[in-house]
């Protein structure tokens, strides 16, 4: 229930009052009270969905009324909307979900800089509730113009979650996000060819050789190869992904849990991963190295981690060792290929992640379903799986001609025989042809002389 208010005159003036002199009614009169002529005179007083008392004044009674209206309709149909959550900042509500929501490390740091490099610029002093569609859609053409479709997607994702904080708190009604266009995303897939594969894995130093290997041979994400210790089982000749190497923007490394829990897996290796992972451990035997091991969130430890793959000084990988390495042996490895006149070349964006593509490019030509793909790379669902690597699967027309053929149409062996038959059924049904009477009878001849046989 809304009801209007005068905040300037007495609803219960006490006995002996002296009528207003400035304001009267038709009916009777009316007795200033201690904000007589101050302020806004009229007021629209209601109790929220929380049941909080809230108060919005207004300079003529028709504009109060008309408000009283709109809000015990909004609050009859449970689409109150609180003009005063509508004009906090951007900023404001962007740092409230991003300091109390759950994150993964990673993610959080991506938050923060998605927030801080392309939201606040353009949203972080208006009101949220003054931010419209065509304000958004705006926004989005404008980072078309400087970052991928994927990038701007990612960008994307933090502002509309901000705006459906928003419309859960009651500060908007509809989100501006709603039926806003993004850039079609384009396939961007860098698989390379085996030939720059085995140039790439020739040219990585001796320390890094078999990570580069156990990449392309397993499908593992890069902070799963970096995370590895005693996971590669020689017997059963599997690896096993049960931890990563978390590297954040700030603070130490530490080992972390895996991405979605159908990433925790065992991938099966071909006897040359496991021969060149054996020689690893052996010219490069793990040493221990203090790190903080959250692979249970709860219980946090400070352990010794004897880590498979480390840099040259025993310590883990950091990003930003590894992209210097990686680039070294981008160059080298071309240069390797163009030693033995190749036209192969490692593509300019192949990237350690290029090699998990090129692992599932190799399983789907070898006839590998989408659900064995999946596990083995670790998605969460086939439907992921289905999504970037469709393309990649075969049509194979000619089969499935052939499968329809199989059921519903004739062999060509079967034609074959039916032919066959009816010949014979023709030949059956004629008549006897008699020999003439001076034909005489045909008799091998001897064997050795070439003669006939006498009579």
């Amino acid at each position: 229930m809304a009801e209007v208010y005068d905040r300037w005159h007495l609803s219960h003036p006490p006995a002996g009052a002296e009528p207003c002199t400035e304001h009267s009614t038709r009916t009777k009169p009316v007795y200033p009270g201690a904000d007589h002529l101050r302020g806004k005179r009229w007021q629209v007083r209601y109790r929220d969905p929380d049941g909080k008392q809230r108060k919005e004044n207004f300079e003529r009674k028709p504009q109060a009324e008309t408000r009283a209206a709109q809000i015990k309709n909004e609050l009859d149909r449970g689409h109150y909307i609180d003009r005063a959550a509508g004009r906090e900042t951007f900023r404001t509500l962007g740092e409230a979900w991003r300091t109390s929501a759950i994150h993964r490390e990673r993610t959080e740091g991506r938050v923060e800089r998605t927030l801080r490099l392309h939201l606040y610029p353009t949203f972080g002093n208006r009101g949220v509730a003054s931010i419209k569609r065509a304000d958004v859609q705006a926004w989005v053409k404008a980072q078309a113009a400087r970052y991928e479709p994927s990038t701007i997607g990612s960008h994307f994702e933090v502002l509309s979650t901000v705006m459906r904080m928003a419309v859960l708190d009651g500060a908007i009604r509809v989100s501006p996000c709603e039926g806003v266009q993004l850039p079609e995303k384009r396939s961007k897939l860098v698989i390379p060819h085996p030939d720059a594969v085995k140039a790439l894995i020739e040219a990585a130093p001796g320390r890094y050789k078999a990570l580069v290997w156990l990449a392309a041979s397993s499908g593992l994400r890069q902070g799963e190869l970096f995370g590895l210790e005693d996971q590669v089982d020689a017997e059963r000749a599997v690896v096993e992904a049960s931890q990563q190497l978390v590297t954040p923007d700030q603070g130490a490394q530490y080992l972390g849990p895996l991405k979605t829990p159908e990433s925790y897996r065992e991938v099966p290796l071909a006897p040359s991963a496991l021969a060149a992972v054996e020689e690893h451990m052996r010219e490069f035997p793990a040493a221990g190295v203090q790190l903080e091991d959250r692979t249970d969130p709860l219980k946090p430890v400070a352990r010794t981690v004897r880590l498979l793959f480390t840099d040259d000084s025993g310590r883990p990988i950091r990003r930003s060792t590894w992209t210097r390495l990686w680039q070294r042996m981008r160059t080298d490895a071309n240069a390797l290929l163009a030693a033995t006149q190749s036209t192969v070349r490692v593509p300019e964006k192949l990237t350690l992640h290029g090699l998990r593509d090129f692992y599932a490019s190799c399983l789907i030509k070898q006839g590998e379903n989408v659900k064995t793909v999946q596990v083995r790379l670790g998605h969460s669902k086939p439907s992921i799986t289905l999504d970037k690597y469709t393309g990649l699967w075969p049509t194979a027309d000619d089969t499935t001609a052939a499968a329809i053929e199989s059921v519903l149409g004739v062999t060509a062996a079967a034609a074959e025989d039916r032919t066959a038959g009816e010949i014979r059924r023709i030949l059956r049904g004629l008549a006897p042809v008699p020999l003439p009477k001076q034909c005489a009878p045909v008799v091998p001849s001897q064997s050795g002389t070439g003669h006939p046989l006498p009579l």
